[in-house]
């Protein structure tokens, strides 16, 4: 209860009208609206680009909360702001690439369910592989997306390309991260060896 008191106080004091009426509750006043979105073109650019780079270049499910995101953004933008952007910056688009944004959204899920993934994949120098992975993050390098993986085969870190994975299975089996096996420590070796 001291909890809500001191949101509410906080809301108050922040310049939202709330107040309490006995029997009633806490009530905003009727005419209250929140302030538009005060963005300069170049903020709007960025924030923008970043949705349909997200939209473009991930699954489906993160693709559709990024087109409803910007639908939201453009909603409460100041009209003028809105009137005179003029929107001089693209992400392409890979929509046609359906296999890669199937595989995008399944090793996203696969990834914050610490579900364990089976792999065929076809590396640049034509060797195929089965791998058996615990996927930890998915990067992108300017140009292709890749799973950073654990490889329970080589015992070691390795990059996939999303666009080079031939077949892949989520397996209901989970990993636990560990001291040593886990995105930071992916992270930390990568930035320790500029060339893996």
């Amino acid at each position: 209860m001291r909890t809500v008191y001191r949101y509410i106080d906080d809301l108050s004091v922040s310049g939202i009208p709330i107040y309490g009426t006995t029997g009633v509750g806490y009530q905003l006043h009727e005419n209250f609206e929140l302030p538009p979105l005060n963005l300069t073109e170049q903020e709007l650019d960025a924030l923008l680009l970043g949705v349909r780079m997200v939209s473009s270049w991930t699954g489906d499910e993160l693709s559709n909360s990024a087109n409803t995101l910007a639908k939201k953004i453009e909603a409460v933008l100041p009209n003028q702001l809105r009137d005179d952007y003029s929107d001089v910056v693209f992400a392409p688009d890979i929509n046609h690439r359906k296999k890669d944004r199937k595989n995008w959204q399944a090793l996203h899920q696969a990834i914050k369910n610490l579900k364990m993934v089976e792999i065929d994949y076809r590396a640049l120098d034509g060797c195929y592989s089965s791998r058996l992975l615990y996927p930890l993050g998915l990067v992108y390098w300017g140009g292709k997306w890749t799973l950073a993986a654990w490889c329970t085969e080589r015992r070691g870190y390795r990059n996939f390309r999303i666009d080079r994975i031939l077949e892949m299975s989520i397996s209901t089996q989970q990993f636990e991260p560990t001291k040593k096996i886990n995105l930071q420590a992916y992270l930390n070796e990568v930035n320790k060896d500029e060339s893996y």
